[in-house]
Formats: C-alpha cells, sequence, structure tokens
C-alpha cells in the first residue's frame, strides 16, 4: 500500500516500514524518501490524477474480461468444457458451500470491483477539475478494501488446481485467466499511485 489514508490527510505510511510521516510539498522531479528506509513515497511533480485514472478504467476492461470469457477450457477423453469465474462461484452456492462461496464472491469479484469503482469515481471528475462527492469517504475506503481484494490469491489457486488436473485432462488457460494475471498486476501498480497529499494539494 502506498501512501496510505489516516485520520490526518496529510499523514502517510510508508509502504515498506510503515513509519508515518508527513510529506513536504510536492516539487517537480523531486522525489520525497522515507526517513527510515529511504524507500521513495513521491516520485515529484508528476500529475497524480492521470496514471491512477488509466490504471483504474484497464482495470475495469480487464474485469468485465475476466467475469465475461472463459477462465480455463478442459478436454478429456474427446469431451470439452470451459470454467467460469462466475459459474464456479455458483456451483460453490449449489454444493452447498455458502460461506466459501460468499467469501470466494466478496475477495474476487465485489471487493475489486470497488476498488475499481472507486478509483474511477475519484479521478475522473478530478481530471476535469471537480471534487467528487464525499471525497475523504471515498479516499479512505479505497485504502481499507485493498487487503479484501484477493485476486492473486485465487490464481495462485487456480494455477494449483489446474497443475493437478494436467495429469489427467488437457488444460489451456482461457482468456480470463490471462486477463486476471494483468489484473492483478494493474490493481498493484493502481495502488501505488494513490498519494491522497498530493490529492489534497490538487483540490485545496
Amino acid at each position: 500500500m502506498s501512501a496510505q489514508l489516516l485520520h490526518h490527510h496529510d499523514l502517510v505510511a510508508c509502504h515498506e516500514c510503515d513509519l508515518l510521516q508527513r510529506l513536504p510539498p510536492s516539487r517537480r522531479n523531486v522525489r520525497a524518501r522515507c526517513r527510515r528506509c529511504g524507500c521513495v513515497l513521491d516520485h515529484g511533480g508528476r500529475d497524480p490524477v492521470a496514471a491512477p485514472l488509466a490504471l483504474g478504467i484497464t482495470a475495469l476492461i480487464l474485469f468485465v474480461i475476466s467475469n465475461v470469457f472463459p477462465l480455463l477450457e478442459f478436454g478429456l477423453s474427446g469431451q470439452h468444457d470451459t470454467a467460469y469465474l462466475l459459474a464456479g462461484i455458483r456451483q460453490l452456492y449449489a454444493q452447498p458451500a455458502p460461506l466459501l462461496a460468499s467469501v470466494v464472491l466478496f475477495t474476487t469479484v465485489l471487493a475489486p470491483l470497488l476498488h475499481i469503482a472507486l478509483l474511477i469515481y475519484i479521478y475522473l471528475p478530478l481530471q476535469f477539475g471537480r471534487r467528487p462527492p464525499a471525497f475523504v469517504a471515498a479516499l479512505r475506503l479505497v485504502q481499507r478494501i485493498l487487503p479484501w481484494s484477493m485476486l492473486e490469491i485465487f490464481l495462485l489457486g487456480v494455477l494449483v488446481a489446474a497443475v493437478k488436473l494436467a495429469e489427467q485432462a488437457t488444460i489451456v488457460a482461457g482468456p480470463a485467466a490471462w486477463s486476471l494475471g494483468v489484473l492483478v498486476i494493474v490493481l498493484a501498480a493502481a495502488a501505488t499511485q494513490v498519494h491522497p497529499q498530493r490529492l489534497w494539494d490538487r483540490v485545496g
């Protein structure tokens, strides 16, 4: 998590050592580093809105692909089948395993979707010079939702299952699997681009 929003908007936590500190005013080509570990907290002078907005829109496209197209394609004894993310969650509900299904639904669908929606909600108005309603609450919620978005853990589980099934069947990664992998990277990059203090400087 890059610059974690706390009770005071000018406080940030280093994403390497968690030291709380106040950043100096952002200046072009001057990087702000953590006083303890030297990690870069602010790249200095870069537009704090354009990159997160672009990443948010990219993430939304990837999210749609991940939930519409096949996740895996199976081939066994001449028979073929496809697995979809949402269909797998529905099967968990039908087993029945409602608690597990609810956890998977929240961590792999709802939390990432909320993260993406908040990024666009915050940064799209700012791109046009407007401050979105409930700006502070939205910034806080972005930081709080991050630990609940666990797409990387889901992908790891899919990979382990695919490796085990590969001994018995032909398995091909579908478009959703590739888009999920890229989505994990895009959301991680977006998290590093959220700089609350620079946003406060922007909105005044």
